[in-house]
């Protein structure tokens, strides 16, 4: 089931891609599971190459001999690469030349890259701020920080503040804290901690105030990228897990919304696997008077009735939408909601498909 692609009653026969399309939108134009995307475009080799898709390209759906859509370009018609035409007069370079992504990376990276939990472990093995060039409380953009912690030169890092404790909504367990981005950094010198030589970094964007303590993590930028490029169902797991919380900190989201999951690596949960979010139907009572929903009885009928009453009835659980995850911990995951049908809530549980 996973290999077959299920293509939407109103598929359009032809698409002209806009600026702003990603291959995700595109492909959820088509099909019904657009995680399946790269069947999608397995003939043309050109799309396998997101950076050579552009606005004003024309997209033909055809079919392969098992009867499979497949998205291909129709180069006659495509219009939106940069040209370049050298004359004696004028030298012409197109509209809208910029490839389309398979997610809109530009306005997630911030927040795909720097997203964290800061468990006990993390915390034992951190480097922190210990002080700047400048004898000041708090820093800002160009300080030179230093840090107790074996840092090395060249590479990127983020400084954060540890923020409040992090409760699984299932158990209560402790899972870590919240790691608040204060900046970030590009280390200068090697520190040497069995030397007792403090590495030193320069502060290239502050978004809080820098102080001593803060807890100082590398920052691979390009590692959560393949993720993207490898997305999968996350078939076959017994996985249920629920939100903790959204970037936003609010109770409902939608698309793009980055999620914090209670379950991690603990759970088998895997960079690039994508979940089904669900939601469980109001129960129903059904009452001398006609269904009502359970929450409308009244105060009496259910201290008489009590929970398990033949009068109830348990609604179906409802798929309203999908996430990928990406980035996994111990005990919790980072995920990106790629579509909804409507507003998530907190209270909403992901599972696999």
């Amino acid at each position: 089931m996973a290999d077959q692609l299920s293509l939407k009653d109103d598929a359009p026969q032809t698409y002209v891609v806009k600026k702003g399309d990603t291959l995700w939108d595109i492909s959820a134009m088509y099909l019904e599971e657009p995680w399946l995307w790269p069947k999608l475009w397995r003939w043309n080799p050109e799309i396998n190459n997101p950076h050579l898709i552009y606005p004003g390209d024309k997209l033909r759906l055809t079919f392969d001999d098992q009867g499979q859509p497949v998205l291909v370009k129709d180069n006659a018609q495509s219009s939106g690469k940069p040209e370049y035409k050298w004359s004696p007069q004028i030298r012409k370079k197109m509209k809208d030349a910029n490839p389309i992504t398979i997610l809109p990376l530009e306005e997630l990276a911030p927040l795909l890259n720097y997203s964290n939990v800061l468990t006990k472990d993390i915390l034992a093995d951190a480097a922190t701020v210990m002080g700047a060039d400048e004898k000041y409380k708090s820093h800002v953009e160009g300080a030179i920080l230093y840090a107790k912690g074996d840092l090395q030169a060249g590479k990127s890092y983020a400084i954060y503040k540890q923020g409040e404790p992090i409760l699984d909504p299932e158990t209560g367990d402790h899972l870590g804290y919240y790691a608040i981005l204060a900046g970030t950094a590009k280390g200068l010198r090697d520190g040497n901690m069995a030397n007792r030589i403090p590495a030193s970094l320069m502060l290239e964007n502050s978004r809080r105030e820098i102080r001593a303590g803060d807890v100082i993590l590398e920052v691979n930028t390009e590692q959560l990228l393949p993720a993207f490029y490898q997305m999968r169902l996350a078939e076959g797991k017994d996985v249920q897990a629920m939100f903790i919380r959204n970037h936003n900190n609010v109770r409902e989201f939608g698309k793009l919304e980055i999620v914090l999951l209670n379950k991690g690596a603990n759970a088998n949960i895997q960079q690039g696997e994508i979940y089904a979010i669900n939601r469980q139907s109001p129960d129903v009572l059904d009452t001398e008077d006609g269904p009502i929903y359970e929450e409308d009885a009244s105060r009496w009928y259910r201290l008489t009735k009590g929970d398990d009453s033949e009068d109830r009835y348990e609604m179906p659980i409802e798929n309203i939408g999908q996430l990928m995850v990406f980035k996994v911990q111990d005990k919790t995951s980072f995920a990106v909601v790629l579509a909804t049908k409507k507003s998530v809530r907190i209270s909403d549980t992901v599972t696999a498909p």
